[in-house]
């Protein structure tokens, strides 16, 4: 099922798409992604795709989750092949984690809607980077979880794409600001549950920009997997309903061609998994 958060004359609800993908179902007495989580376990959903719908063409889509409860969780070289050409650009320094993943947060103040705008910050950046990546959104305290038992935490994936400032990203040696600035996650378009999107499967994983298709992978060739990745960083930490963990993106970012294809005002990014959809965004 897709799980939606919208806007409509001017106020924010969630919704069930219907199977056609043609019509949100409002939930009622629910006011965000997070409270959805909160109910969805006891949520009657046949009875709410029952209720009146709004065609998708007159709603606004939001990110799903617009305002995450904690910096996201992401995941750094954890495709081999983008290993590989990080390893080309920066050096010897760059090597694909063998042992243990690569862990760091992106703060999220706002995330960017489907349709919305990545901002460039040209004042800052002059090498804007996309990464067309996997998100995972928990759905119930997990702590201590086995990997056997991880994908049971889980409450549905979406696409995420980790814009970064390469520059910011490497001056302060570490992910923290060149990937946190404002309007660098836009999230969406939706929120698929576990029973539609098998992650144990191969999957492909795209980004195309301006109809160029950059990179073209496919999320069984992560280093570190959703199960273990869950299972790891539930040890010890807890991991609240509604955190989300991105899950590292393959070869084909810009600073990956030479000379890099960076982003520009008014470049289309439009980064896919199947089984998830499309996530398409304008570089303002």
């Amino acid at each position: 099922m897709k799980l939606v958060t919208f806007e409509k004359d001017g106020r924010s609800a969630v919704g069930l798409l219907n199977a056609a993908g043609t019509a949100v179902h409002p939930v009622p007495g629910c006011a965000d992604m997070q409270a959805l989580i909160g109910i969805w376990p006891a949520l009657d959903t046949a009875a709410v795709l029952r209720g009146e719908g709004l065609p998708l063409e007159r709603v606004r889509l939001l990110a799903p989750i617009p305002r995450p409860v904690q910096d996201v969780i992401c995941l750094g070289i954890n495709y081999f092949d983008h290993a590989k050409e990080s390893e080309a650009v920066a050096g010897k320094g760059v090597k694909a984690p063998d042992t243990f993943p690569i862990y760091f947060s992106k703060r999220v103040n706002e995330a960017v809607a489907p349709g919305g705008d990545i901002l460039s910050h040209s004042d800052l950046v002059a090498d804007l980077d996309y990464e067309a990546e996997l998100a995972v959104v928990i759905g119930r305290p997990a702590y201590n979880v086995s990997e056997a038992d991880a994908l049971d935490y889980v409450f549905g994936y979406t696409i995420l794409n980790d814009v970064s400032a390469r520059t910011i990203q490497n001056q302060h040696k570490q992910w923290y600001r060149g990937k946190s600035l404002d309007g660098f996650t836009p999230m969406g378009p939706w929120i698929v549950t576990p029973d539609e999107f098998d992650v144990r499967r191969p999957q492909k994983i795209q980004s195309r920009i301006n109809g160029e298709l950059r990179q073209d992978s496919t999320t069984d060739l992560m280093i570190f997997h959703v199960p273990y990745v869950i299972a790891e960083l539930s040890q010890g930490m807890t991991l609240r309903p509604g955190t989300i963990i991105s899950m590292g993106t393959p070869a084909g970012v810009g600073m990956g061609f030479d000379p890099p294809k960076w982003l520009h005002p008014g470049d289309v990014v439009a980064c896919s998994i199947e089984g998830i959809g499309t996530l398409t965004n304008t570089v303002r």
